[in-house]
Parts: C-alpha cells; sequence; structure tokens
C-alpha cells in the first residue's frame, strides 16, 4: 500500500499552517509553523506569488493533506461526489468526514488521524459489533464505532478522550465509559471545520 513516509511537519510547512498532522505534538511550541513558518526547501523563504492555478492546487493538496489520501484516492472521492446530489465540493468533504479512521479521529479517540488510521489497520475497533480493519471503510447513519474488546489500547484511548484536544460535532455522539460512538446524521457543511475551500477543488478538476 502506498503511503507519505516523509516528515509529516513538512507538509504543514507546505502549506503555511498548521494540518495537525502529530497530534499533541502540534499543540507545542515544538511545532514546526511555530519555529519555521516558511516553505521547505532550499528556495523556501524566497516562493514568489501564486497563480490562480496554484492556489486552486494548494486547497486540493491541504484537503488530501488533512485526511491523509493520495491523488488517486482523493479523485476517486471527487468521481463519486459529482455523481451524488448536492453541491459536489460539500459531497466530496462528507464523503472524506465519513471514513473510519476520521471519524475515529473526530470522536477523540486518536490525537491524530495518523494514529486513528494505524490503530483502525491493527483491528483495535469494531463497527456494529464485527471488526473493521480498512481506515477507508465509509460509515453511514446509525453505524456504532466501538473500541474491541480484546484491544490492547484502552488506556491511550481513554488518555486521548480525556484531552479533549477538540470539539465533538454534531453529528456524531460519545459513550466515553463504554469506548463507543454512533454517527447520528450525515455532516454538514458547517460542523466540518477545516481550513479548505473545496469550490477551488471543484474548479481544479473541472478543467
Amino acid at each position: 500500500m502506498a503511503r507519505y513516509r516523509d516528515a509529516k511537519c513538512r507538509l504543514c510547512r507546505r502549506e503555511g499552517q498548521k494540518l495537525f498532522l502529530k497530534g499533541a505534538r502540534c499543540f507545542t511550541d515544538k511545532c514546526a509553523i511555530e519555529r519555521r513558518n516558511y516553505p521547505p526547501g532550499q528556495h523556501g523563504l524566497n516562493r514568489g506569488k501564486l497563480t490562480p492555478y496554484g492556489i486552486q492546487l494548494r486547497e486540493k493538496q491541504k484537503a488530501k493533506r488533512i485526511y491523509g489520501v493520495l491523488e488517486s484516492q482523493f479523485r476517486k472521492y471527487f468521481q463519486w461526489a459529482e455523481r451524488e446530489k448536492g453541491v459536489t465540493g460539500e459531497n466530496l468533504l462528507r464523503l472524506l468526514e465519513l471514513r473510519l479512521d476520521n471519524v475515529v479521529h473526530r470522536l477523540g479517540f486518536a490525537a491524530s488521524r495518523r494514529e486513528s488510521r494505524q490503530m483502525v489497520a491493527h483491528g483495535h475497533f469494531a463497527v456494529n459489533g464485527r471488526k473493521a480493519s480498512v481506515p477507508s471503510m465509509l460509515l453511514k447513519v446509525g453505524d456504532v464505532v466501538q473500541l474491541r474488546p480484546t484491544s490492547k489500547m484502552a488506556a491511550r484511548l481513554d488518555d486521548n478522550v480525556n484531552a479533549g484536544r477538540g470539539q465533538l460535532p454534531q453529528w456524531l455522539e460519545i459513550e466515553p465509559n463504554e469506548r463507543k460512538g454512533v454517527v447520528r446524521s450525515l455532516p454538514l457543511r458547517e460542523d466540518i471545520q477545516i481550513p479548505v475551500s473545496e469550490q477551488l477543488i471543484v474548479e481544479l478538476y473541472s478543467k
């Protein structure tokens, strides 16, 4: 399986803002944006003004990096969003939000999407009582995500929940004592708090 294996902090520096890719580190002074708030590379401090295409590209790259998906996978989500009724950009973000690894992160069970992806891939969670180990699995309204009884990640999960780094979205419900969450409804655009302009992504793929 292809994955990005380089330094995650380079991605935040390239986009010029925190993408919260490394969990707790992003909330400390060790965050790369706090220390070197300019693009990586030899010419990072001398980059020129972005063209309209460059602005659209950066928005697409930002969304990919936030959700941890590669280009081919992201394009498939866009094609899927185009076929659905409604606004294509909002459909795209909704599909990305409903990924199992993202829901685990949104519930507060993992400090970052990277950690939630690893926890899911290692089989620590069950969906509707059945073991789920595919991070890209799309959830539906009413689906229940719960830490499996045999998992050894209970202490780590409790630490993440107690840290309370993010506000629980309205479309999710959590029962921390039982280490489970429920998808109450489909996420609306106002519930998806990420610094991305989805319309620019639509314009980029529509060329």
